[in-house]
């Protein structure tokens, strides 16, 4: 389906971004240039801007415009509905080492459809609330199929317009339904580290798992968030 003006240009910007053109800080063009560039009316513009604003990808500057967000924002493993926008429910993140093709553990293998010797690309996060201290540790899993076609997911640089959107637009795949599974258990020494606990510790794991229309996964996440921030609200008609 051909996007409607406005997401052409959020997109084109998102592009930009994602290039270096427009780095975190960066100022983008006004809406009067942008109007002029693209031909369209200024409320056209601001349709485009308040979706990148929604993304979390752009910020206002009273007096100034619009200026790429300093801080990635993302979303904890799971919950995520349909209609969704990166920012809602989101928070600040800080990527934890470089993506790397490691072989995942048993349950994230079954969870991707792996073979015991396969390897997946891991991409690592800590979640933070806003006053900086963690809120969950969150490792990232993508096939390698997925890995193969979409090479910026190996790139420690965040991806401006989202990894759902550049995995869609490299490989035509989307996400068309997630499962999310959470159990509990003790943190591992590894994750109190991330986390900032003293073992032995609970922690809350959130297991998701987004597939495309003929049902083959497109990444696992696993998100691991201290016992005393956990909670799962549910509204529901009686």
């Amino acid at each position: 389906m051909a996007l409607l003006k406005y997401e052409e240009i959020a997109e084109s910007l998102r592009v930009r971004m994602a290039s270096g053109e427009f780095p975190p800080g960066a100022m983008l063009p006004s809406g009067r240039d942008l109007a002029e560039q693209w031909q369209v009316s200024r409320a056209t513009v601001v349709k485009a801007m308040d979706v990148l604003r929604s993304d979390g990808v752009v910020e206002a500057r009273q007096g100034s415009g619009f200026v790429v967000t300093e801080t990635a924002i993302g979303r904890p493993a799971g919950n995520r509905r349909s209609g969704d926008t990166r920012v809602a429910g989101g928070m600040p993140f800080t990527r934890l080492g470089a993506p790397e093709r490691v072989t995942p553990p048993r349950h994230v293998a079954n969870a991707l459809n792996l073979p015991d010797d396969a390897v997946a690309l891991r991409r690592s996060r800590l979640m933070r609330l806003p006053d900086g201290t963690p809120h969950s540790y969150v490792e990232a899993w993508f096939p390698p199929d997925i890995a193969d076609q979409a090479p910026r997911l190996e790139q420690h640089a965040p991806i401006a317009e989202g990894t759902t959107r550049y995995v869609r637009r490299q490989t035509g795949r989307y996400p068309a339904e997630g499962t999310d599974v959470t159990t509990v258990r003790l943190a591992t020494d590894t994750e109190a580290g991330h986390l900032g606990l003293e073992l032995p510790a609970g922690v809350a794991v959130t297991l998701h798992v987004a597939y495309d229309h003929e049902g083959h996964p497109l990444i696992c996440e696993e998100g691991i968030t201290p016992g005393s921030l956990w909670e799962q609200r549910d509204t529901y008609p009686m």
